[in-house]
This record gives C-alpha cells, structure tokens and sequence, in this order.
C-alpha cells in the first residue's frame, strides 16, 4: 500500500468512525450517516486504490440497498432509466458508423481542403466536434478517430513538430467537445438523473444541445488555438500544407477516395435522420431513447443495417452503463436521507450567484486531479453541488450544468483521461510528453474555466437556464 492509498483509507475510516458515534453531527438521520459513510468509503476508494470504478460503485450501491436506506427497485431501476437506452441505442448506431467507414471519409475531406497549418487546426476541430454527434463517450469517440490520425501523422512525417500538435489536439477536443451532447459523456446521464431526482427537473436532448454545443464549439476552437501556439513555432506555422485524398488513402485501410459505397449512403441517411429527429423533438414529442431504438433496429438489420447486432452490441460499454446505475443510486440516497444538504449546510453560501458558479467551475475544473474517472467525479460532485446550489439560491440546473461542463478540462497529466492515454502511447509516432501537457493545461484550465462561467452567466439564461 503506497502514500495515497493509505491516507485515503484512513481519511475514509476515521470519518466512518465519526459518523458511527450517536452523539456526534445531531440533526444527522441513521439513513444519511450510512449513506455518508457509503460515500466516503466509494470516494476514498475511487481516489486510492487501484479497485475497478464499477466494481466500487456497484459495491456501494448494494451496501446502501442491504441496509435499507434505498430499495432494490431503486437500484436495480436505474438501469432501466430512459438515459441508459439512448446510450445503449447510441453505441449500436457508432458501431454502424465505424463499420461503414463513413467517418473517416468525412475527415478526409475535411482535412484535404487545408491549405495553412492553422485551417489544419480548426478543420480538424470542427471534424471532431461533429463527431460527437455520432459516437457516445470520449472513449469511443477517439478510438474511431486514431485512424485519421495516423494517416495524417505519415502524411506530415516530415514536419515533427506539426504531428505532436495533432497528436495533442485530438485528445484536446474530444473532451471539450463532448459537452456538445446528451451522449458526449456517461457524466452527463449522471448529471441529468440526479438533477431529475433532486428537483424534479429533466434535461432532454435538445435542451442540452442547445446549451452545450455553442459552449463545445467555443472550447474547442479555443483550445485548437491554445493547442497550436504552445506546440509549434511561427516558422512551422507560416510554412504551408498540402493534403491531399490521394495521400491520405495511402495510410488508410478503408476508403476516402472514390464513390461512396451503398452502405456509407445508408449510415449517412440514418445518421442524419437520427440526429434531425432528436433535435426537433419539441415538434414530434417522440423521447429521444426510442428514436435511438429505431436507428439501432435498422442499423443492425440484415437488409438496411451495416452491422450485426450481436458485433455492435459487443461495443457497448457495459461497465460504463453499470457503474452509471450504480451511482444513479447513490445519488437517489444523498438527496432522500438528506446527506447531501446536511453536507453543505454548514458552507458559507451567502455569496452572489456569480462567485458562487464560480467556486463550482474552480473546484470542477480542478477535480480530475484528485478523481480521474469523469463519471466518478460528477456522481460525487453533482449531488453536492446540487444541495449547495438550493441552499445558496441559486438555479441547481445551471450549477450542475456547469460543474459538468468544467469537469470536462481534464488534460494534466497522460492519465487523466483515457482519450489523453490513448494518444500518449502510439508507436512509432512523434507524440506529446508530460510537459507538453503541462504547458498546455497552464494556459487552457483559467481559459476553459472562465468560458464555462460566461455562458452560465451571460448566454445560458438566455437559453432558459437563469442564474436564480
């Protein structure tokens, strides 16, 4: 047992012990200090030890269910939670789409008509923004792109320095830009059942798109920027590029070049269908879950479908989807026993609405330092931030939102998130180091931090989430 790992587990059981004794924190119902000492036990262990995130969640879950504080049908209810479907349907619709080769073609266009190193940048921004469109989670999402940047790094072998900047960007944007979507990340079903939990409010997929694209557009294109000033010199950065599909076709294993084969013109037409019924769901009132139903059916049937439904359902996180439920529950218990308010009811949250979303955006930006599961932190954040929010009078939607959004910057260290992991280690490819991540995370954290605190004040309550 390491440092860490010790003085999390201390730091757990001393509290445990704390909560154990009658006399201590009166007002402190037995359901709410159980639930506090689940708690503290599952975070401790997601921070400190090397214990799989589901198999914490799930054990929490059960010990919060064997004692009564929530019933079974509240934890084994999650997983039939309407969220839990839509990101099912969705990674059946990504598989599709990853079969079909479709994605890799639109890059490849995209990126071919670049003729400066900064029009590579933000090309290839925007092809990742859109991206989050058609793959649930991060995870997903930079798998389906490491492809398209491995033909684009032995395109440009020759220009070192231009490959580290794409090997950073990619990460960079597909967290940021994850915000974008309901799908873009398990946190963000995390977030919106908690919210519906707490005050009853449910967060459907076009309000989130509403609220979240404009701030996934911004982040990204920011970071784009930041990412290109601290990884490249003017002179790399003046000299200009040509791409071409021809080039690109080289180092690709499924086609960018040439008429478009039956099956990418069906996952196109699909994708667009899905994607256009989501958005206008105020107009046809069909639940966004069972819009991703029927595009799953027809995307794994014999006659329409480009994937089996036995290959597609293979790539669905099914830990993910657990470990969601399980902190679904978890959730449920801080805010019925009433942990969650006890826990901010002694913080000083007399302060303007304004600081207040501030202290969440600081404390969300900085937490994957601590926590690095983006999941694990929104289910330990979001439920306090929620409680901290009613009691300090502000709109929870607006703060859980941007807790959410905030916790999305998670770029420190080559660990702090899988997308990050993943393009850290490629070989035989020129990538960033630590350092490099460094220098970028001391420019891009205030950045993104304050971005995220613009939109909760300024744009979001036009949009319908108020402040107050």
């Amino acid at each position: 047992m390491n440092l860490r790992q010790a003085v999390t587990l201390c730091a757990a059981l001393s509290l445990c012990a704390l909560l154990a004794v009658p006399g201590n924190f009166p007002g402190l119902s037995g359901d709410a200090r159980l639930t506090l000492a689940v708690f503290a036990l599952a975070t401790c262990a997601w921070i400190g030890t090397p214990v799989d995130d589901t198999y914490i969640a799930l054990g929490a879950g059960l010990a919060l269910t064997a004692t009564g504080v929530i019933s079974s049908d509240t934890l084994f209810g999650t997983l039939g939670d309407e969220t839990v479907w839509l990101l099912i349907c969705a990674f059946v619709l990504a598989a599709a789409v990853a079969r079909s080769g479709l994605a890799g073609r639109a890059a490849a266009f995209l990126v071919s008509g670049a003729g400066t190193v900064r029009q590579l940048t933000h090309l290839t921004t925007a092809a990742l923004v859109v991206t989050a469109f058609a793959v649930p989670a991060t995870s997903g999402r930079a798998a389906l792109a490491l492809p398209v940047f491995l033909a684009l790094a032995k395109v440009l072998a020759d220009r070192r320095r231009l490959v580290v900047m794409l090997a950073l960007l990619f990460p960079t944007v597909i967290l940021l830009s994850a915000v974008a979507t309901l799908i873009g990340a398990g946190a963000h079903l995390i977030t919106v059942s908690v919210l519906w939990e707490a005050t009853g409010e449910r967060i459907g997929f076009t309000q989130w798109l509403l609220l979240g694209l404009p701030l996934a557009m911004a982040s990204s294109h920011l970071a784009a920027e930041a990412v290109l000033l601290t990884t490249t010199r003017r002179a790399d950065r003046k000299e200009p590029v040509r791409i071409t599909l021809d080039q690109l076709q080289e180092h690709s294993e499924q086609p960018v070049t040439g008429p478009w084969e039956p099956a990418e013109t069906r996952c196109a037409l699909l994708l667009a269908t899905v994607v256009a019924l989501w958005c206008s769901e105020p107009l046809h009132q069909v639940p966004p879950a069972v819009v991703a139903l029927i595009g799953a059916v027809v995307a794994a049937s014999p006659a329409l479908g480009t994937v089996g439904l036995k290959d597609a359902l293979r790539t669905v996180p099914w830990a993910l989807l657990l470990f969601m439920a399980a902190t679904m529950a978890m959730g449920v218990a801080l805010a019925d026993s009433g942990a969650a308010r006890w826990l901010v009811s002694g913080l000083p949250l007399d302060l303007p609405a304004w600081l207040f979303l501030a202290v969440v955006v600081a404390v969300s930006t900085a937490a994957h330092l601590v926590l690095q599961s983006r999941s694990a932190r929104s289910s330990v954040l979001v439920p306090l931030v929620v409680a901290a929010a009613v009691g300090a009078g502000v709109n929870p939607v607006a703060a859980a939102l941007a807790s959410t959004a905030a916790a999305g910057f998670c770029h420190t260290l080559p660990a702090s998130a899988k997308p990050v992991t993943l393009f850290a280690g490629i070989p035989d490819t020129p990538t960033y180091t630590p350092r490099d991540l460094l220098r970028l995370s001391a420019v891009l954290a205030p950045l993104t931090a304050a971005l995220v605190l613009l939109f909760a004040v300024t744009l979001w309550p036009l949009l319908g989430v108020p402040v107050r």
